[in-house]
Protein backbone atom coordinates (compact mmCIF):
# COMPACT_ATOMS: atom_id res chain seq x y z
CA UNK A 1 0.00 0.00 0.00
CA UNK A 2 3.05 2.33 0.88
CA UNK A 3 4.70 1.54 -2.54
CA UNK A 4 1.43 2.60 -4.01
CA UNK A 5 0.98 5.45 -2.42
CA UNK A 6 4.45 6.64 -3.19
CA UNK A 7 4.08 5.40 -7.08
CA UNK A 8 0.78 7.41 -7.05
CA UNK A 9 2.71 10.56 -5.54
CA UNK A 10 5.35 10.32 -7.63
CA UNK A 11 3.11 9.84 -10.99
CA UNK A 12 1.39 13.23 -9.85
CA UNK A 13 4.58 14.80 -9.39
CA UNK A 14 5.89 13.93 -12.65
CA UNK A 15 2.40 14.80 -14.06
CA UNK A 16 2.85 18.34 -12.33
CA UNK A 17 6.19 18.47 -13.94
CA UNK A 18 4.95 17.65 -17.34
CA UNK A 19 2.10 20.18 -17.14
CA UNK A 20 4.19 22.41 -16.09
CA UNK A 21 6.52 21.83 -19.20
CA UNK A 22 3.70 21.90 -21.82
CA UNK A 23 2.72 25.46 -20.04
CA UNK A 24 5.80 26.90 -20.71
CA UNK A 25 6.04 25.36 -24.21
CA UNK A 26 2.91 26.69 -25.10
CA UNK A 27 3.55 29.67 -23.64
CA UNK A 28 6.41 29.78 -25.38
CA UNK A 29 4.93 28.35 -29.21
CA UNK A 30 2.00 30.95 -28.19
CA UNK A 31 4.63 33.88 -27.90
CA UNK A 32 5.86 33.04 -31.24
CA UNK A 33 2.23 32.76 -32.68
CA UNK A 34 1.88 36.32 -31.10
CA UNK A 35 4.55 37.20 -32.81
CA UNK A 36 3.98 35.83 -36.09
CA UNK A 37 0.93 36.91 -35.69
CA UNK A 38 2.41 41.10 -35.06
CA UNK A 39 4.63 40.50 -38.05
CA UNK A 40 1.08 39.51 -40.32
CA UNK A 41 -0.77 42.30 -39.01
CA UNK A 42 2.39 44.87 -40.17
CA UNK A 43 2.37 42.91 -43.18
CA UNK A 44 -1.11 43.30 -43.70
CA UNK A 45 -1.43 46.83 -43.17
CA UNK A 46 1.94 47.05 -45.28
CA UNK A 47 -0.04 44.96 -47.94
CA UNK A 48 -3.23 47.04 -47.37
CA UNK A 49 -1.04 50.45 -48.15
CA UNK A 50 0.41 48.35 -51.04
CA UNK A 51 -2.82 47.90 -52.68
CA UNK A 52 -3.98 51.49 -52.19
CA UNK A 53 -0.79 51.97 -53.71
CA UNK A 54 -2.03 49.61 -56.69
CA UNK A 55 -5.24 51.51 -56.99
CA UNK A 56 -3.15 54.73 -57.40
CA UNK A 57 -1.17 52.72 -60.01
CA UNK A 58 -3.93 51.43 -61.73
CA UNK A 59 -6.05 54.79 -61.55
CA UNK A 60 -2.72 56.41 -63.31
CA UNK A 61 -2.38 53.53 -65.79
CA UNK A 62 -6.11 54.20 -66.96
CA UNK A 63 -4.99 57.92 -66.90
CA UNK A 64 -1.52 57.43 -69.09
CA UNK A 65 -3.28 54.99 -70.95
CA UNK A 66 -6.07 57.68 -72.00
CA UNK A 67 -3.21 60.32 -72.69
CA UNK A 68 -1.64 57.92 -74.81
CA UNK A 69 -4.22 57.35 -76.53
CA UNK A 70 -4.85 61.09 -77.25
CA UNK A 71 -1.25 61.53 -78.05
CA UNK A 72 -1.31 59.00 -80.44
CA UNK A 73 -4.15 60.78 -82.02
CA UNK A 74 -3.03 64.18 -81.54
CA UNK A 75 0.64 62.93 -83.46
CA UNK A 76 -1.68 61.12 -86.44
CA UNK A 77 -3.76 64.46 -86.89
CA UNK A 78 -0.57 66.98 -86.91
CA UNK A 79 1.29 64.00 -89.24
CA UNK A 80 -2.26 65.02 -91.82
CA UNK A 81 -2.02 68.77 -90.95
CA UNK A 82 1.38 68.78 -91.49
CA UNK A 83 0.89 66.62 -94.76
CA UNK A 84 -1.61 69.39 -95.97
CA UNK A 85 0.30 72.22 -95.17
CA UNK A 86 3.22 71.12 -96.67
CA UNK A 87 1.73 70.27 -99.99
CA UNK A 88 0.33 73.79 -99.76
CA UNK A 89 3.51 75.36 -98.40
CA UNK A 90 5.76 74.01 -101.19
CA UNK A 91 3.14 74.94 -104.04
CA UNK A 92 3.37 78.64 -102.57
CA UNK A 93 7.38 78.19 -102.07
CA UNK A 94 7.10 77.10 -105.76
CA UNK A 95 5.38 80.27 -107.18
CA UNK A 96 7.44 82.36 -104.69
CA UNK A 97 10.67 80.68 -106.24
CA UNK A 98 9.36 81.28 -110.00
CA UNK A 99 8.53 84.84 -109.20
CA UNK A 100 11.81 85.26 -108.00
CA UNK A 101 13.40 83.30 -110.79
CA UNK A 102 11.35 86.30 -113.00
CA UNK A 103 12.62 89.17 -110.66
CA UNK A 104 16.25 88.06 -110.86
CA UNK A 105 16.03 87.25 -114.68
CA UNK A 106 15.19 91.00 -115.37
CA UNK A 107 18.65 91.53 -114.24
CA UNK A 108 19.46 90.31 -118.40
CA UNK A 109 16.90 92.79 -119.72
CA UNK A 110 18.19 95.81 -117.55
CA UNK A 111 21.50 95.34 -118.80
CA UNK A 112 19.65 94.44 -122.80
CA UNK A 113 18.15 98.33 -122.14
CA UNK A 114 20.93 100.14 -121.05
CA UNK A 115 22.35 99.09 -124.03
CA UNK A 116 19.49 100.20 -126.34
CA UNK A 117 19.55 103.58 -124.35
CA UNK A 118 23.22 103.76 -125.06
CA UNK A 119 22.76 103.40 -128.82
CA UNK A 120 19.77 105.79 -128.86
CA UNK A 121 22.49 108.47 -127.10
CA UNK A 122 24.40 107.76 -129.78
CA UNK A 123 22.16 108.45 -132.66
CA UNK A 124 21.18 112.06 -130.46
CA UNK A 125 24.63 112.59 -131.13
CA UNK A 126 25.02 111.54 -134.45
CA UNK A 127 21.95 114.07 -135.30
CA UNK A 128 22.71 117.07 -133.74
CA UNK A 129 26.45 116.49 -135.19
CA UNK A 130 24.27 116.38 -138.53
CA UNK A 131 22.91 119.62 -137.41
CA UNK A 132 25.97 121.37 -137.60
CA UNK A 133 27.45 119.74 -140.13
CA UNK A 134 23.93 120.75 -142.13
CA UNK A 135 24.16 124.60 -140.51
CA UNK A 136 28.31 124.81 -141.87
CA UNK A 137 26.76 123.95 -145.37
CA UNK A 138 23.51 126.28 -145.29
CA UNK A 139 25.96 129.02 -144.40
CA UNK A 140 29.16 128.43 -147.14
CA UNK A 141 25.56 127.98 -149.50
CA UNK A 142 24.25 131.66 -149.00
CA UNK A 143 28.19 132.84 -148.69
CA UNK A 144 28.28 131.55 -152.22
CA UNK A 145 24.72 132.99 -153.22
CA UNK A 146 25.73 136.44 -152.24
CA UNK A 147 28.60 136.28 -154.86
CA UNK A 148 27.02 134.46 -157.12
CA UNK A 149 24.41 137.65 -157.64
CA UNK A 150 20.57 137.20 -159.26
CA UNK A 151 21.64 134.46 -161.33
CA UNK A 152 22.49 132.01 -157.75
CA UNK A 153 19.10 133.44 -156.34
CA UNK A 154 17.82 129.83 -156.42
CA UNK A 155 20.65 128.91 -154.50
CA UNK A 156 19.86 131.26 -151.89
CA UNK A 157 16.20 129.69 -151.49
CA UNK A 158 17.85 126.53 -151.20
CA UNK A 159 20.58 127.66 -148.53
CA UNK A 160 17.49 129.27 -146.68
CA UNK A 161 15.93 125.58 -146.66
CA UNK A 162 19.00 123.50 -146.00
CA UNK A 163 19.11 126.14 -142.77
CA UNK A 164 15.64 125.66 -141.68
CA UNK A 165 16.32 122.14 -142.03
CA UNK A 166 19.87 122.44 -139.72
CA UNK A 167 17.89 124.32 -137.64
CA UNK A 168 15.29 121.57 -137.30
CA UNK A 169 17.60 118.90 -137.47
CA UNK A 170 19.25 120.71 -134.22
CA UNK A 171 16.13 121.28 -132.03
CA UNK A 172 15.05 117.96 -132.43
CA UNK A 173 18.31 116.31 -131.64
CA UNK A 174 18.13 118.76 -128.74
CA UNK A 175 14.70 117.41 -127.65
CA UNK A 176 15.97 113.84 -128.37
CA UNK A 177 18.96 114.54 -126.13
CA UNK A 178 16.54 115.69 -123.13
CA UNK A 179 14.05 112.90 -123.67
CA UNK A 180 16.97 110.64 -123.68
CA UNK A 181 18.92 112.25 -120.83
CA UNK A 182 15.69 112.05 -118.79
CA UNK A 183 14.56 108.68 -119.95
CA UNK A 184 18.37 107.45 -118.53
CA UNK A 185 17.78 109.37 -115.16
CA UNK A 186 14.51 107.12 -114.67
CA UNK A 187 15.63 104.22 -115.75
CA UNK A 188 18.85 105.20 -113.47
CA UNK A 189 16.33 104.90 -110.40
CA UNK A 190 14.27 102.30 -111.97
CA UNK A 191 17.75 99.83 -112.41
CA UNK A 192 18.83 101.06 -108.74
CA UNK A 193 15.40 99.44 -107.29
CA UNK A 194 15.19 96.41 -109.49
CA UNK A 195 18.95 95.84 -108.64
CA UNK A 196 17.96 95.76 -104.86
CA UNK A 197 14.99 93.43 -105.75
CA UNK A 198 16.91 91.19 -107.62
CA UNK A 199 19.50 91.00 -104.44
CA UNK A 200 16.58 90.59 -102.16
CA UNK A 201 15.47 87.74 -104.55
CA UNK A 202 18.78 85.75 -104.57
CA UNK A 203 18.74 86.08 -100.85
CA UNK A 204 15.30 85.11 -100.80
CA UNK A 205 16.35 82.24 -102.59
CA UNK A 206 18.37 81.29 -100.60
CA UNK A 207 16.07 81.53 -97.23
CA UNK A 208 13.43 79.31 -99.62
CA UNK A 209 15.73 76.89 -99.66
CA UNK A 210 16.60 77.17 -95.98
CA UNK A 211 12.40 76.69 -95.10
CA UNK A 212 11.84 73.58 -97.18
CA UNK A 213 14.83 71.93 -95.30
CA UNK A 214 13.18 72.97 -92.09
CA UNK A 215 9.90 71.89 -93.31
CA UNK A 216 11.35 68.64 -94.44
CA UNK A 217 12.70 68.38 -90.95
CA UNK A 218 9.64 68.92 -89.11
CA UNK A 219 8.20 66.66 -90.83
CA UNK A 220 10.28 63.62 -90.48
CA UNK A 221 9.52 64.93 -86.38
CA UNK A 222 6.31 64.44 -86.90
CA UNK A 223 6.76 61.07 -88.44
CA UNK A 224 9.28 60.01 -85.39
CA UNK A 225 6.79 61.48 -83.20
CA UNK A 226 4.03 59.34 -84.41
CA UNK A 227 6.38 56.33 -83.80
CA UNK A 228 7.25 56.81 -80.98
CA UNK A 229 3.47 57.37 -79.82
CA UNK A 230 2.89 54.81 -81.12
CA UNK A 231 5.65 52.80 -79.14
CA UNK A 232 4.14 54.31 -75.78
CA UNK A 233 0.69 53.36 -76.45
CA UNK A 234 2.30 49.36 -77.45
CA UNK A 235 3.88 49.91 -73.90
CA UNK A 236 1.07 51.16 -72.39
CA UNK A 237 -0.79 48.15 -72.95
CA UNK A 238 1.54 45.52 -71.91
CA UNK A 239 2.07 47.58 -68.92
CA UNK A 240 -2.10 47.57 -68.01
CA UNK A 241 -1.58 43.85 -68.53
CA UNK A 242 0.84 43.53 -66.13
CA UNK A 243 -0.88 45.47 -63.67
CA UNK A 244 -3.84 44.35 -64.07
CA UNK A 245 -1.94 40.59 -63.23
CA UNK A 246 -0.19 41.89 -60.28
CA UNK A 247 -3.60 43.59 -58.82
CA UNK A 248 -5.03 39.73 -59.23
CA UNK A 249 -2.13 38.29 -57.62
CA UNK A 250 -2.03 40.77 -54.97
CA UNK A 251 -5.87 40.05 -54.03
CA UNK A 252 -5.46 36.62 -53.78
CA UNK A 253 -2.40 37.11 -51.75
CA UNK A 254 -4.28 39.54 -49.23
CA UNK A 255 -7.01 36.66 -49.02
CA UNK A 256 -4.60 34.24 -48.17
CA UNK A 257 -2.57 36.38 -45.96
CA UNK A 258 -6.33 37.02 -43.91
CA UNK A 259 -6.65 33.38 -44.25
CA UNK A 260 -3.16 32.65 -42.45
CA UNK A 261 -3.45 35.25 -40.25
CA UNK A 262 -7.01 33.89 -39.36
CA UNK A 263 -5.81 30.40 -38.57
CA UNK A 264 -2.70 31.79 -36.83
CA UNK A 265 -5.01 33.36 -34.46
CA UNK A 266 -7.55 30.54 -33.68
CA UNK A 267 -4.06 28.73 -33.13
CA UNK A 268 -2.66 30.91 -30.80
CA UNK A 269 -6.17 31.16 -28.87
CA UNK A 270 -5.89 26.99 -28.69
CA UNK A 271 -2.68 26.91 -27.25
CA UNK A 272 -3.47 29.77 -24.60
CA UNK A 273 -6.35 27.68 -24.01
CA UNK A 274 -4.34 24.29 -23.84
CA UNK A 275 -1.84 26.73 -21.81
CA UNK A 276 -4.66 27.95 -19.10
CA UNK A 277 -5.39 23.52 -18.95
CA UNK A 278 -1.87 22.63 -18.34
CA UNK A 279 -1.39 25.59 -16.30
CA UNK A 280 -4.43 24.75 -13.94
CA UNK A 281 -2.92 21.14 -13.83
CA UNK A 282 0.55 22.36 -12.70
CA UNK A 283 -1.41 24.75 -10.15
CA UNK A 284 -3.31 21.86 -8.83
CA UNK A 285 -0.41 19.54 -8.39
CA UNK A 286 1.38 22.09 -6.08
CA UNK A 287 -1.55 22.25 -4.27
CA UNK A 288 -2.32 18.73 -4.20
CA UNK A 289 0.47 18.01 -1.37
CA UNK A 290 2.87 16.16 -3.83
CA UNK A 291 6.44 16.92 -3.45
CA UNK A 292 7.49 18.71 -6.89
CA UNK A 293 10.92 20.92 -7.99
CA UNK A 294 8.63 23.65 -7.95
CA UNK A 295 8.14 23.58 -4.22
CA UNK A 296 11.12 25.62 -2.82
CA UNK A 297 10.18 28.43 -4.55
CA UNK A 298 6.51 28.02 -4.05
CA UNK A 299 7.84 28.44 -0.61
CA UNK A 300 10.27 31.25 -1.16
CA UNK A 301 7.25 33.34 -2.65
CA UNK A 302 5.32 32.78 0.29
CA UNK A 303 7.51 33.49 2.80
CA UNK A 304 8.88 36.95 0.85
CA UNK A 305 4.84 37.66 0.64
CA UNK A 306 4.64 37.22 4.18
CA UNK A 307 7.47 39.69 4.46
CA UNK A 308 6.70 42.00 2.66
CA UNK A 309 3.04 42.43 4.31
CA UNK A 310 4.74 42.57 7.30
CA UNK A 311 6.30 45.64 6.72
CA UNK A 312 4.04 47.73 4.59
CA UNK A 313 1.27 46.88 8.02
CA UNK A 314 3.78 47.73 10.25
CA UNK A 315 3.94 51.25 8.14
CA UNK A 316 0.86 51.77 6.92
CA UNK A 317 -0.56 54.29 8.91
CA UNK A 318 2.27 56.22 9.80
CA UNK A 319 3.92 59.64 8.27
CA UNK A 320 5.53 57.55 5.70
CA UNK A 321 2.72 55.49 4.69
CA UNK A 322 -1.11 55.38 4.93
CA UNK A 323 -4.08 53.55 3.14
CA UNK A 324 -4.58 56.02 0.04
CA UNK A 325 -1.11 56.12 -1.07
CA UNK A 326 -1.05 52.30 -0.88
CA UNK A 327 -3.80 51.43 -3.14
CA UNK A 328 -3.15 55.12 -5.10
CA UNK A 329 -4.07 54.08 -9.11
CA UNK A 330 -3.90 58.11 -10.05
CA UNK A 331 -0.70 56.71 -12.65
CA UNK A 332 0.52 59.88 -13.38
CA UNK A 333 3.05 59.33 -16.39
CA UNK A 334 6.94 60.45 -15.98
CA UNK A 335 7.63 63.16 -18.71
CA UNK A 336 10.27 61.84 -21.41
CA UNK A 337 10.12 58.52 -20.88
CA UNK A 338 9.82 55.49 -23.45
CA UNK A 339 8.22 52.94 -22.50
CA UNK A 340 6.20 55.02 -20.19
CA UNK A 341 6.27 54.96 -16.40
CA UNK A 342 3.82 56.02 -14.31
CA UNK A 343 4.11 57.86 -10.26
CA UNK A 344 2.14 56.97 -7.77
CA UNK A 345 1.47 57.49 -3.97
CA UNK A 346 3.06 54.23 -2.64
CA UNK A 347 6.27 54.32 -5.50
CA UNK A 348 8.67 55.69 -3.68
CA UNK A 349 8.10 54.30 -0.28
CA UNK A 350 8.51 51.06 -2.48
CA UNK A 351 11.50 51.75 -4.03
CA UNK A 352 13.24 52.61 -0.81
CA UNK A 353 11.69 49.90 1.44
CA UNK A 354 10.39 46.96 -0.36
CA UNK A 355 13.37 46.92 -3.06
CA UNK A 356 16.33 45.80 -0.95
CA UNK A 357 14.02 42.82 0.15
CA UNK A 358 13.31 41.72 -3.36
CA UNK A 359 16.65 42.24 -4.25
CA UNK A 360 17.58 39.47 -1.22
CA UNK A 361 15.07 37.03 -1.98
CA UNK A 362 15.94 37.12 -5.61
CA UNK A 363 19.39 36.16 -4.61
CA UNK A 364 18.55 33.51 -2.87
CA UNK A 365 18.08 30.68 -5.45
CA UNK A 366 20.14 30.92 -9.04
CA UNK A 367 16.84 29.72 -10.88
CA UNK A 368 15.21 33.18 -9.93
CA UNK A 369 14.79 35.54 -12.55
CA UNK A 370 13.72 38.32 -10.55
CA UNK A 371 10.48 39.42 -7.51
CA UNK A 372 8.50 42.05 -7.83
CA UNK A 373 4.56 43.78 -6.99
CA UNK A 374 2.17 43.83 -8.80
CA UNK A 375 -1.15 45.70 -8.34
CA UNK A 376 -4.89 44.88 -9.92
CA UNK A 377 -4.03 46.88 -12.54
CA UNK A 378 -0.40 45.12 -13.38
CA UNK A 379 1.44 47.82 -12.56
CA UNK A 380 4.70 47.58 -10.77
CA UNK A 381 5.63 50.37 -8.26
CA UNK A 382 8.96 49.04 -7.54
CA UNK A 383 11.51 45.76 -9.06
CA UNK A 384 14.67 44.80 -7.87
CA UNK A 385 17.83 46.52 -8.44
CA UNK A 386 18.62 45.27 -11.81
CA UNK A 387 15.31 45.58 -13.39
CA UNK A 388 15.10 49.52 -11.82
CA UNK A 389 17.81 50.85 -13.65
CA UNK A 390 16.83 54.91 -14.99
CA UNK A 391 15.68 54.64 -18.34
CA UNK A 392 17.25 56.32 -21.29
CA UNK A 393 15.99 58.24 -24.01
CA UNK A 394 15.58 56.75 -27.25
CA UNK A 395 16.37 53.09 -26.40
CA UNK A 396 13.16 51.16 -25.85
CA UNK A 397 14.22 48.14 -26.25
CA UNK A 398 16.56 48.34 -23.28
CA UNK A 399 14.37 49.79 -20.98
CA UNK A 400 12.17 47.61 -21.35
CA UNK A 401 13.85 45.39 -20.21
CA UNK A 402 16.29 46.64 -17.13
CA UNK A 403 13.66 49.94 -16.57
CA UNK A 404 10.56 47.65 -15.72
CA UNK A 405 9.64 49.14 -12.43
CA UNK A 406 6.92 51.72 -12.51
CA UNK A 407 5.31 50.52 -15.71
CA UNK A 408 2.02 48.52 -16.59
CA UNK A 409 1.98 44.82 -18.15
CA UNK A 410 -0.68 42.24 -17.83
CA UNK A 411 -1.21 39.14 -19.21
CA UNK A 412 -3.80 36.30 -18.99
CA UNK A 413 -1.80 34.13 -16.45
CA UNK A 414 -1.50 37.40 -14.01
CA UNK A 415 -5.21 38.43 -14.62
CA UNK A 416 -5.98 34.75 -13.45
CA UNK A 417 -4.23 35.18 -10.54
CA UNK A 418 -5.67 38.77 -9.73
CA UNK A 419 -9.07 37.52 -10.50
CA UNK A 420 -8.39 34.00 -8.38
CA UNK A 421 -9.14 33.00 -4.68
CA UNK A 422 -6.41 30.74 -4.19
CA UNK A 423 -3.21 31.39 -1.10
CA UNK A 424 -1.09 31.16 -3.96
CA UNK A 425 -0.58 30.18 -7.78
CA UNK A 426 1.86 28.65 -10.20
CA UNK A 427 1.45 29.18 -13.38
CA UNK A 428 4.09 29.39 -16.69
CA UNK A 429 3.12 32.07 -18.77
CA UNK A 430 4.97 34.67 -21.26
CA UNK A 431 6.95 37.48 -19.56
CA UNK A 432 6.69 40.52 -22.22
CA UNK A 433 9.56 42.02 -22.97
CA UNK A 434 8.17 44.40 -25.23
CA UNK A 435 8.03 44.85 -29.30
CA UNK A 436 6.91 41.15 -29.88
CA UNK A 437 9.65 39.80 -27.56
CA UNK A 438 8.76 36.96 -24.91
CA UNK A 439 10.23 34.99 -22.46
CA UNK A 440 8.36 32.15 -20.73
CA UNK A 441 8.56 31.30 -16.94
CA UNK A 442 7.22 29.69 -14.39
CA UNK A 443 6.34 31.95 -11.45
CA UNK A 444 4.59 32.05 -8.00
CA UNK A 445 1.85 34.24 -7.33
CA UNK A 446 1.11 35.11 -3.86
CA UNK A 447 -2.12 37.74 -3.00
CA UNK A 448 -1.24 40.48 -0.96
CA UNK A 449 -3.66 41.75 1.35
CA UNK A 450 -3.66 44.93 3.38
CA UNK A 451 -7.07 46.01 6.04
CA UNK A 452 -9.19 43.02 4.30
CA UNK A 453 -8.85 44.52 1.14
CA UNK A 454 -6.68 43.09 -1.80
CA UNK A 455 -3.80 44.93 -3.14
CA UNK A 456 -2.14 42.36 -5.59
CA UNK A 457 0.45 40.31 -6.32
CA UNK A 458 3.91 39.25 -5.14
CA UNK A 459 5.35 37.62 -7.62
CA UNK A 460 8.74 35.41 -7.65
CA UNK A 461 9.52 34.76 -11.60
CA UNK A 462 12.15 31.19 -12.19
CA UNK A 463 13.21 29.47 -14.72
CA UNK A 464 13.70 25.70 -14.17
Amino acid sequence: MGGDLLNIEALLADLGEQSGAIAVQCSDTGGQLDRLNRQMAAEAERLVELSVAMDSLTTAQVESRAATGELLHSAELAQRVLHRGNRVAQQSLDEVGRLVVGVTGLDDELQSFLERLATIGGISRALKLIAEQTEMLSFNARIEAARGGAEMKPFQVLADEIRQLANTTSQSASEVGSNIAALDETAAHLISGLSANIAVGRETTLHIDSLRESMSEMAALVLQFQDRSQAIAGCNERAAVAVETLGFGMDEFYSVAAESAKRADEARMRLDQLESHANDMLNRVAHGGVKTRNDPLIAMGIEGANEVTALIESRLGTPELNETALFDIDYRPRPGTDPVQYDNGFADFADLHIRPILDRWTRQNKAVVGCCLVDMNGYLPTHITERSQAPIPGERLRNLEVSRNRQIFMDNQTRRALDGDDDYFLFAYRQDLGEGRFRALRSVFVPLYFGGRKWGLYEVGYLI
